[in-house]
């Protein structure tokens, strides 16, 4: 029995402008989210993840292209079906001290979201809803943080402050955009099986944006990979199948630089040696596959001037789009 996506993506374009001239940030992007599932986004800086995971939480709208909610378009929505929906996708920010007001205490920060949506009938209610909350981000004892102003907060205890102020809505999806990035790395694994945890617990799906495949790999092992490349998924498919059997070239260069803890597997390893270090500007993405300029496997007249859709491979592990890939025979094309 097929499960209807928690969300879709659907040829999900995205252009902004600068100057008067447009800038493609995500094209043709596609993307189905399961209920309860996890999905990482990777890629290097400007790669349009940020920008996906604001689509994704109604941040931001699509240039072109559609976005169905539970197999239903976010234009057909009613009233309160909208509403429902800004309820149930929540985003956890990269800067938790940038989306924090400075000027209210974490109280009063998990206060307006509660008292809002109605989750709360009483102000008794209001506040053991909020040490549980503090609780189940291992903010404890409540009593030791409720009454403090971010700046009072170190980092971590901030992004926590983040997490449960998304949680007040019991949401259906969170978009964890970088969200160990500027936390110190030693609490880094903590907040990653704190995520790990209140998913299970509350069944909802996760987003998590990085530019770090081992923190994906780590993460979304049980999940799925999508790499992103100057505004496009360039392969997607289990984290296990994506991390040891990489297909599309960006991948594998992505993992040749990841370190390894074991010396042995580092001497072993050989560095990919690409064409070009520079990444392309979107003001002026290359013709045909925008890592063409880059890649070692580079075919003349056929990367630089077709680009390459979305593939499965023959088993149905990955998705790649790779020309010289598909030329070969290694994956079916979709229909």
């Amino acid at each position: 029995m097929t499960t209807t996506p928690l969300l879709e993506l659907k040829n999900v374009y995205r252009t902004f402008e600068k100057d008067r001239q447009p800038i493609p940030v995500l094209q043709d992007v596609s993307l189905a989210i399961q209920p309860n599932e996890i999905l990482c986004l990777v890629g290097e800086s400007g790669c349009g993840k940020t920008t996906t995971g604001k689509i994704i939480a109604g941040l931001q709208t699509p240039s072109q292209g559609q976005m169905l909610v539970n197999g239903k378009p976010l234009s057909e929505l009613s009233h309160h079906e909208q509403k429902d929906f800004r309820r149930a996708f929540q985003i956890v920010h990269q800067d938790p001290f940038a989306s924090l007001n400075p000027a209210h205490t974490v109280e009063q920060i998990l206060s307006f979201p509660l008292l809002r949506h109605g989750m709360v009938a009483s102000r008794p209610m209001l506040r053991r809803r909020i040490w549980e909350l503090l609780t189940q981000v291992d903010l404890t004892p409540p009593g030791d943080i409720v009454n403090k102003y971010p700046h009072q907060l170190s980092g971590g205890q901030r992004q926590r402050v983040v997490i449960a102020r998304a949680l007040t809505v019991q949401p259906k999806l969170i978009v964890a955009d970088e969200a160990v990035s500027m936390v110190d790395v030693s609490i880094r694994i903590g907040i990653l099986k704190m995520l790990h945890r209140l998913r299970e617990q509350f069944g909802m799906a996760i987003v998590f944006i990085t530019h770090d495949l081992a923190i994906a790999k780590y993460f979304a092992w049980q999940g799925r990979i999508a790499v992103m490349y100057l505004g496009r998924i360039v392969e997607i498919g289990r984290t296990p199948d994506v991390i040891a059997n990489p297909q599309h070239p960006y991948t594998r260069a992505l993992l040749a630089a990841v370190p390894e803890a074991d010396p042995d597997i580092t001497r072993r390893k050989r560095p990919m040696k690409l064409r070009s270090e520079d990444i392309p500007s979107l003001m002026s993405v290359p013709s045909g596959c925008a890592f063409h300029p880059r890649c070692p496997f580079f075919m003349e007249g056929v990367c630089d001037h077709d680009v390459p859709q979305l593939a499965t491979l023959s088993d149905g592990a990955q998705s790649v789009a790779c020309i010289p890939l598909a030329q070969d025979g290694k994956l079916t094309l979709y229909g």
